[in-house]
């Protein structure tokens, strides 16, 4: 029986670094994705996708697009990728994002229904973002969900959560509690995968990704991600501008180690049953360290801090990746200041290219 391994969103960034890796593994690989313009310049087939996939050029929210895969396809494997991204951008486009990310997941699944094909597993990368602000620790060891920062809060330049600490984010440990419209709709696709999955006898594994970066990542999207961002700014020999008070907290993992995360839980054998697993790198970066490290490599002016924040913002997001590390084989392999290199190299080599 042919292998088959259905990718949504397929030619985007992750879907173009995970290409080759499930070749190794599956009979044919299909990517289907809707070209949109605010990640894909243009329309045309992306570079980094190999050329051993195959790519349809359609919208996961459609019915029609679903009619007219699943008669010659019945997947094995779905890797559901596709997903509007933009944590500030759900805040104004909360439809699209919905759209996209809700309704793009029921009208999958009720395809899958209609033509009877039902894969054996199913995929989902979801976000740090379903988290929101996470779990904090009193001087006692008192945890608590303070749950979002108001707008109160920022306009006072009151950054953390008086007397207490962020904790790193844990799968097993941690409520979801998002603070983004664009968190809401992934921990929604997670909810409705769950049950479904579960009534239908099919296989789910759920990874919660921190902030993905690297070589292949759009530039002209302006909701693409810090790390690129910066590297922009700082080739342009401007000083890079840090949001509060420059000690915003996350976790930047490397492309190369993500496709590696995703390749693992589509095809490991056993797969724990509906677990969601946390990737990143496992390190806490401030916004800081970064900017310092981005500015020293094209010796740019030092990053000023400019006390300028966005709504739904968390302060601190990182994870801890034991579990990942034990149950998937998995285990990430840059670290920033490698990966940060690599990007910068890439956007060198575009822009002289």
């Amino acid at each position: 029986m042919t292998r088959i391994c259905l990718v949504t969103g397929g030619a985007g960034f992750i879907g173009c670094a995970i290409s080759p890796l499930l070749l190794r593994h599956f009979d044919r690989v299909v990517a289907v994705d809707n070209m949109h313009p605010q990640i894909h310049k243009t329309a045309d087939r992306p570079e980094r996708l190999d050329p051993g996939v195959e790519l349809i050029v359609g919208d996961v929210t459609s019915a029609q697009t679903w009619d007219s895969l699943m008669p010659a396809l019945k997947p094995h494997t779905i890797i559901h990728l596709a997903a509007e991204t933009g944590t500030g951008q759900s805040l104004t486009e909360s439809t699209r994002h919905a759209m996209v990310n809700v309704v793009g997941t029921t009208q999958m699944l009720d395809a899958l229904v209609r033509h009877l094909a039902m894969p054996e597993r199913i995929v989902l990368t979801s976000s740090r973002a379903v988290y929101g602000e996470g779990a904090w620790q009193d001087a006692s060891g008192t945890i608590s969900y303070p749950g979002q920062r108001s707008a109160e809060m920022l306009e006072q330049k009151i950054w953390d959560f008086p007397g207490l600490k962020c904790l790193p984010f844990e799968a097993s440990r941690t409520e979801p509690q998002p603070t983004s419209v664009y968190g809401s709709t992934k921990l929604t696709q997670e909810y409705i995968l769950r049950a479904w999955a579960q009534s239908f006898g099919v296989k789910l594994g759920v990874l919660r990704l921190q902030n993905v970066y690297g070589p292949g990542q759009s530039l002209s999207n302006p909701y693409t991600g810090i790390v690129s961002l910066f590297a922009r700014l700082a080739r342009e020999g401007k000083s890079i501008p840090l949001y509060e008070d420059g000690e915003i907290v996350r976790d930047f993992v490397y492309i190369d180690d993500v496709a590696a995360a995703v390749t693992s839980i589509a095809t490991i054998d056993p797969l724990a049953a509906h677990t969601a697993y946390d990737v990143g790198s496992g390190e806490a970066t401030t916004i800081r360290q970064l900017a310092t490290l981005i500015a020293g490599i094209y010796d740019a002016p030092a990053p000023e801090v400019n006390g300028m924040f966005r709504n739904g913002d968390v302060r601190a997001a990182s994870c801890n990746i034991e579990r990942s590390r034990k149950e998937l084989g998995w285990q990430p392999e840059w670290s920033a200041e490698r990966g940060v290199k690599a990007l910068c190299k890439w956007i060198d080599e575009a822009a002289t290219g």
